[in-house]
């Protein structure tokens, strides 16, 4: 177990509000980081997303960096915009 793995699970033990609120925090992040990397990955910048979603860079910037309440319909237009689509998987 990594040092980063052991902090949190010490963390979680001992602060029941940091263990309440991380992992809701943590899904929120790797759907923001999810995206970020898809987009690197076909090679578009936030500017050419926004261009595509017709908003503004922040926008873009905002989703990746703040994924909470995001809509699925937005989720599925960021992708249609990197030229992929969106699944979905409850496991």
């Amino acid at each position: 177990m990594s040092d980063l793995k052991k902090y949190i699970a010490v963390r979680k033990a001992c602060d029941p509000e940091f263990a309440k609120d991380y992992d809701k925090g943590y899904e929120e992040f790797k759907i923001g980081l999810v995206l970020k990397m898809a987009r690197e990955e076909v090679g578009l910048t936030q500017d050419e997303v926004a261009e595509k979603l017709h908003t503004k860079k922040s926008a873009i910037s905002r989703i990746e960096n703040h994924a909470e309440d995001i809509k699925l319909s937005t989720l599925e237009k960021f992708a249609e915009a990197l030229g992929k689509t969106l699944r979905i998987e409850v496991a």
